[in-house]
C-alpha cells in the first residue's frame, strides 16, 4: 500500500477530520483501497499528514462508525469488506421545458380571486389554532380530525343537502388523491364511467390505476343513462349540478335514472364531484344527488379550492357505509394528509360564520364579473354564450370561425382561451366553441380582455 495514498490535500472551509475522513472513504469506495488492508497506525498518520492526533482519531472514529474500517485488537484498522462503488455513466438530463407564454390575459378555470380572500380572520384563526392546541402536534385521525368533519357534515347537511354522519368523511389533500384511494376500494372496477366531455385529470387518475376509462357521452341533461347502462362499468363519475365543462345542470329526473341504474346491481357506485355547486347566479344552489340516495351508492366528493383557494388543499368524500367498512379493512393503519393546524383553522373559519360571509361576498363578485364579461362579449357579432346561470366559466361560441383559428387569434392578442376539444375524449365537441374562465381576472382585466378578444374575432 502506497502511504502517498494517504496525503490529502487539506483545504480552508470543511474541519481537518472530515477532509480526512472523505479522502480514505472515497479511497475505499473506489477500490483503491481494498478489503483486509491495514491502515497507517494513528501516530504514524499524524506523522506523513502533519495533523493532530485528534484529528485522525476523529476521521478513524467516523470511518469505524459507518463500516467503512474494522478495529481488530492490537491490529489497528482494517478496511471492512466492500465492494467498490462503480461511477454511473453520464445521465442524458433533458432539456427543461420552455418558458410558457406571458400571457396578458388568462381565461383560466381553475384560477380564483385572491383579493376577496379574508388574510386578517385565516391569520387570527390559525394564530389561535397554533396557539390554544398543542396537541395538534401529535398524529390525528387518518380521516381528518374528528371536529373538523363535524363541522364539515353540519355544513354540508345545510348547504348542499348531503346526509351523512362525520364518521362517514374522509379528508385528504386534492380530489385526484381521494379518487385515487377509492380506485384502492374498488379493484375489480377495471371500466370506469368518465362524462365526455370532462375532467381530464380524472381520465389520467383512472388510467394511472390501470383501469379503462369508458367516455359518456352527456346531453343537455347531464350523462347519457343508456349509454352509461351500455359501458359496462359499474363505477361512474359525474358532476351532476354543474356539469364540467359544458355548465349543464342535471334535472331530478335524469338524476333518478342514475341513481336506478345504481341499484340495479351489486357493488355499483356513483361519485358525485360537486366542485363548484357553491355558486349559482339565476336560482338557489342545486342540492346534491348524495341527499335523494336512499341505497347507498353515492359516494359525495369536494374541496374548498374555489370557494376559499386552490392553495388550501383541503378536499373530502363522503362514503357509504357498505364503503367505509371497506375503507377501515384496506387502510387500518395511515395519516391524514392535511396538516392539523390547518384542518383546525378550516373548523374555525366554518363554525365562526366566516366561511359563509365569505361565500355572499365572493358570490356576489363572481356575480358581478360574470355579467361584465358576457355582457362585454355578446356585442361580438354571431357570438353565442351559454352557462353563465353558474359556476366560474362558461362557453363561447362563434360560428364563422373554427376552434382552432378562435384560439390562435386570441393568442395573438395574448390572451389564452381553452378549445373545448381539449376536454373531449370520444366525443365531437361542439364546433367553434371554447371555454373561458373569469374567476381569476379582475373587473378591468375582463374589460380589457374582451376588448382583445373583440378585436381578435371580429
Amino acid at each position: 500500500m502506497s502511504t502517498a495514498l494517504f496525503l490529502p490535500i487539506f483545504e480552508d472551509g470543511a474541519p481537518l477530520y472530515q477532509q480526512l475522513y472523505h479522502h480514505i472513504a472515497s479511497a475505499i469506495q473506489t477500490g483503491q483501497l481494498e478489503p483486509g488492508t491495514k491502515l497507517p497506525s494513528k501516530r504514524r498518520l499524524c506523522a506523513l499528514t502533519g495533523v493532530s492526533m485528534s484529528t485522525v482519531e476523529s476521521a478513524y472514529s467516523l470511518l469505524a462508525a459507518e463500516g467503512y474500517v474494522l478495529t481488530k485488537p492490537r491490529s489497528g484498522y482494517i478496511i471492512a469488506d466492500l465492494l467498490p462503488l462503480v461511477p454511473p455513466s453520464a445521465p442524458d438530463i433533458p432539456q427543461p421545458p420552455a418558458e410558457p407564454t406571458p400571457w396578458a390575459y388568462d381565461c383560466s378555470t381553475s384560477a380564483v380571486d385572491t383579493s376577496v380572500f379574508p388574510f386578517s380572520s385565516w391569520a387570527r384563526i390559525t394564530k389561535e389554532a397554533v396557539y390554544e392546541n398543542p396537541g395538534l402536534l401529535q398524529r390525528g385521525h387518518q380521516q381528518g380530525d374528528l371536529p373538523m368533519r363535524g363541522a364539515l357534515a353540519g355544513l354540508l347537511g345545510q348547504y348542499r343537502g348531503v346526509c351523512c354522519s362525520p364518521e362517514q368523511i374522509v379528508v385528504g389533500a386534492g380530489a385526484d388523491l381521494l379518487l385515487s384511494l377509492l380506485l384502492q376500494l374498488l379493484p375489480n372496477h377495471q371500466v370506469v364511467a368518465l362524462e365526455d366531455p370532462g375532467y381530464p385529470a380524472a381520465y389520467a387518475t383512472v388510467t394511472r390505476h390501470g383501469r379503462t376509462p369508458a367516455p359518456i357521452p352527456v346531453d343537455e341533461q347531464g350523462v347519457s343513462p343508456e349509454a352509461l347502462a351500455a359501458s359496462g362499468a359499474g363505477l361512474a363519475y359525474v358532476t351532476p349540478s354543474h356539469q364540467f365543462p359544458l355548465g349543464v345542470t342535471m334535472p331530478a329526473g335524469r338524476r333518478s335514472r342514475l341513481l336506478h341504474w345504481a341499484a340495479a346491481a351489486p357493488d355499483r357506485w356513483l361519485i358525485e364531484d360537486d366542485y363548484d355547486s357553491e355558486f349559482r347566479y339565476s336560482s338557489r344552489p342545486i342540492p346534491s344527488m348524495q341527499g335523494l340516495d336512499l341505497g347507498g351508492r353515492v359516494v359525495y366528493m369536494g374541496t374548498f379550492s374555489r370557494s376559499i383557494a386552490p392553495a388550501i388543499r383541503v378536499a373530502y368524500m363522503i362514503l357509504p357505509p357498505a364503503l367505509l367498512e371497506r375503507y377501515h379493512s384496506t387502510f387500518p393503519h395511515g395519516a391524514c394528509t392535511v396538516s392539523r393546524f390547518e384542518q383546525e383553522s378550516l373548523r374555525r373559519f366554518l363554525i365562526q360564520g366566516l366561511y359563509g360571509r365569505h361565500l355572499r361576498r365572493t358570490g356576489n363578485l363572481y356575480r358581478r364579473k360574470c355579467a361584465l364579461f358576457s355582457q362585454a362579449l355578446s356585442q361580438i357579432p354571431d357570438v353565442t354564450l351559454t352557462g353563465q346561470e353558474a359556476g366560474l366559466h362558461f362557453l363561447l361560441t362563434l360560428p364563422r370561425m373554427s376552434e382552432q383559428e378562435l384560439v390562435e387569434r386570441a393568442a395573438a392578442q395574448s390572451v389564452r382561451v381553452y378549445p373545448l376539444s381539449q376536454f373531449c375524449h370520444t366525443a365531437p365537441p361542439l364546433p367553434s366553441t371554447v371555454v373561458l374562465g373569469f374567476a381569476g381576472l379582475t373587473e378591468q382585466e375582463l374589460t380589457q380582455t374582451a376588448a382583445r378578444l373583440a378585436k381578435a374575432w371580429t
